[in-house]
């Protein structure tokens, strides 16, 4: 396995595979590296350098009972971009790994990121405040607490559902999907994941997107259900100094894999432009 250590000591595993402009794939939360897997082979096959990290305490990382916040994950790819010598890199973050793209981007990519791909993420904050009205309830948070403190697996094998679109009308369970996102979930740790909630859902992008300057492109699907495009996509798209909005209709929260081909198309169009 391909892993670095940084400097408090935690191991980060990740994936390397190709050669050319280095494309880093960011995951959502709770999964892992594996989350690309259609990406990481269509991009490879486009000739381009793929690589794709376990978050600390997701997937094959440590199974850290601290730094389990924005800061310290930023500062993680920060490490690994530095030991891989990553330059002129595109970062493509989904979820909760689009706020990771938008804190490092913002903070430790300059002169190493030519451009940035938020998809059905996170920013500029998830929770609910006065100055995000929008926004979800605290209770929504605490709710996902208490499910994965209870009963992990249970929680992690009903999530899937809403996350591809499963409970819409006319679409079918896909198994292997489900499973395979379950899988992801429980080969981290518990105590990272739970940590993550407040990481995904209190942590405001604000400022982080102001300051990014490369070209961003923000995807995002009108009926996601995990995070409500209304207050992410468009709100993040107006912060930006650079950016293009796509609103795919009807699409779900995990997009990449239920509509690979029109997202891996998207993708490559932006990074070729």
């Amino acid at each position: 396995m391909s892993s670095i250590k940084t400097k408090d000591g935690t191991e980060i595993y990740y994936k390397d595979w190709g050669s050319g402009q280095p494309i880093v794939f960011h995951h959502g939360w709770p999964l892992s590296a594996d989350d690309w897997d259609a990406q990481m082979l269509f991009f490879l096959d486009a000739g381009y350098r793929v690589i794709a990290h376990d978050r600390r305490g997701h997937g094959r990382s440590t199974q850290t009972a601290t730094g389990n916040e924005m800061d310290t994950y930023a500062a993680d790819v920060a490490e690994l971009a530095a030991a891989l010598d990553l330059r002129e890199a595109i970062h493509v973050g989904h979820s909760t790994g689009g706020g990771e793209v938008a804190r490092y981007v913002a903070k430790h990519g300059k002169g190493r990121v030519a451009k940035a791909a938020l998809i059905g993420a996170v920013p500029p904050i998830m929770l609910k405040t006065q100055a995000n009205p929008g926004g979800l309830p605290i209770e929504v948070f605490d709710g996902f607490r208490k499910q994965l403190a209870a009963n992990r697996a249970d929680f992690y094998w009903q999530v899937p559902i809403p996350f591809y679109g499963f409970n819409r009308e006319g679409t079918p369970v896909i198994e292997a999907v489900r499973a395979n996102w379950w899988r992801q979930g429980m080969m981290g740790g518990a105590k990272p994941h739970y940590d993550c909630i407040k990481a995904f859902s209190e942590t405001d992008f604000t400022e982080d997107l102001k300051a990014i300057d490369v070209p961003v492109l923000v995807m995002h699907g009108d009926d996601d259900q995990i995070v409500p495009f209304a207050d992410s996509a468009p709100l993040s798209d107006r912060l930006l100094k650079n950016s293009t909005l796509k609103v795919y209709k009807g699409f779900p929260h995990g997009m990449c894999t239920t509509h690979a081909d029109v997202i891996n198309a998207d993708l490559l169009e932006f990074i070729r432009a």
